[in-house]
């Protein structure tokens, strides 16, 4: 084979292959092995001679011949032959492969598109000049897999691919194979698969570019003229700017499947924070609602911390949330230390969260993953009324405590240990004496540095009241001395 470079040829063969393929056509309707051999006898000269042209043309006649003739088994064989002869060149092979492929759709069955598919596999394997063909067979070859019901062979096929690294294919179709990659993974049950494969993805590909104003399109259409009269036939037609807005929202849509599977409701939340953050979305009232609504589950299904905390602020300080008042409310419970006991929240929220599709509280529900949510929310409206008791009370008993959480002593203690297992609050149980602390008592290299600290605050203050003290005493002693001079000079 030949090492790829497009040589000069050392001879034309145009002329003959014009002349030769009506000829080859013609035999080949009474004897097709007598028209191969004439072609492959004029294929083998331009194929020496590195006539480009004319060997794709030759070897595009040949498959074609097969095809006709309705022999899918020679049409294999002649595809294998042609890709193993010494010194075939590259670019014939690719223009040869890709016209081999838009047969597979006149195929008369499926057993047929399988061994053309399969020959097609064998010939772009290892190969980098016909990667792309081979990535665009594979995948047919899943897709007829999964319609067969064989997942997991659909799969296995399609991931063995790393279309990352592939340079010739473009970015959105790079995005698709991936995109499909991790689908397949989430329907097989192969979370960890499809999360590592959801990686190879750069979300910057899918930013949202600012709307121009009709002037900057004028202005670009302007600058476009320009640089076309001045570069004249060297000028290049500037490429278009994708719309990646169908890849985004399947791309978030897969994300969200993620998180929700391994519980990370913060990474939920983002990626409903990116799905809103859609022209698509934002222009679709009741697809706005939607993206709304799960933002603000999924923040007050996240666990407490400092980045849930200041993600939770912003969410609420968006004024969109004014649509959707039922949800602003639950919102704003938690953006307020305040007490609220999980019977008035479940009595006041559970029929409207209930109604959607992320809670459940029916233990019995189809969906389980709906009602581990649904306690998922009583354990973070639970976890909120111990940082508000924490945040206002040193010493409490723990039979008051009970009474304000709702909860029984076990209850209690396990959510109290829970939160200080997380350092979200400071708190030592005393069981003999029935009593909680919040308070840390502080070290004693802590209460020395404080004091040393007051002391310095202590003499800094004397210091100044001595300066302002001996400042008074100096305006006294000058005033007098002032009003005697005024006095005798009048």
């Amino acid at each position: 084979m030949s090492d790829g470079r497009i040589l000069k040829p050392d001879k034309d063969f145009t002329k003959d292959v014009d002349r030769l393929l009506p000829e080859a056509e013609t035999l080949a309707k009474s004897n097709i092995q007598g028209a191969l051999e004439k072609l492959y006898f004029l294929e083998k000269q331009a194929r020496q001679a590195s006539d480009l042209s004319s060997t794709s043309r030759l070897l595009i006649a040949i498959v074609s011949i097969c095809k006709e003739a309705g022999d899918w088994s020679l049409l294999n064989e002649q595809v294998l032959l042609t890709s193993k002869k010494h010194g075939q060149l590259k670019q014939a092979i690719t223009k040869m492969v890709q016209v081999v492929m838009g047969f597979l759709e006149d195929t008369p069955n499926l057993d047929t598109k399988l061994s053309v598919i399969e020959s097609l596999r064998t010939v772009t394997e290892g190969k980098i000049f016909v990667e792309v063909e081979r990535a665009r067979v594979t995948r047919i070859l899943s897709e007829i897999k999964r319609e067969q019901g064989e997942l997991k062979a659909s799969a296995d096929i399609l991931c063995e691919l790393q279309v990352e690294t592939f340079g010739s294919m473009e970015r959105r179709e790079k995005t698709e194979f991936i995109l499909q990659q991790i689908s397949l993974c989430i329907e097989v049950g192969d979370w960890t698969q499809a999360s590592i494969l959801s990686r190879k993805i750069s979300t910057k590909y899918f930013t949202r570019r600012p709307k121009k104003t009709p002037e900057e399109h004028e202005k670009e259409r302007l600058a476009e003229e320009g640089k076309k009269k001045k570069q004249g036939a060297d000028y290049v037609e500037p490429e278009k700017a994708d719309d990646t807005t169908d890849l985004k929202l399947k791309y978030y849509d897969l994300q969200i499947i993620l998180g929700k599977h391994d519980k990370k409701y913060l990474d939920v939340c983002k990626h409903w924070r990116q799905v809103l953050d859609t022209e698509a979305v934002e222009e679709n009232p009741e697809k706005l609602r939607t993206a709304l609504q799960r933002v603000i589950f999924y923040i007050v299904l996240s666990p407490y911390d400092n980045e849930q905390s200041d993600l939770l602020q912003r969410i609420f300080r968006d004024t969109r949330n004014l649509e959707i008042p039922t949800d602003l409310e639950l919102l704003k419970l938690f953006t307020i230390p305040e007490l609220m006991p999980w019977p008035h929240v479940s009595e006041r929220f559970s029929e409207h969260l209930c109604s959607t599709d992320v809670f459940d509280s029916n233990p019995k529900a189809k969906d389980n993953s709906a009602y581990v949510r649904w306690q998922d929310l009583r354990n973070r409206v639970i976890e909120h009324n111990v940082r508000v008791v924490a945040k206002y009370y040193t010493r409490i008993e723990i039979k008051r405590l009970t009474e304000l959480l709702d909860l029984s002593d076990s209850e209690t203690e396990k959510y109290i240990s829970k939160l200080v297992t997380a350092k979200t609050v400071y708190a030592k149980i005393d069981r003999p004496a029935g009593v909680v602390c919040f308070t840390k008592k502080p070290l004693t290299d802590d209460v020395l540095n404080g004091w040393s600290s007051d002391m310095k605050s202590l003499l800094g203050l004397l210091e100044r009241i001595d300066h302002l003290i001996t400042k008074e005493e100096m305006m006294a002693m000058i005033t007098p001395k002032v009003e005697k001079a005024k006095a005798t000079a009048s």
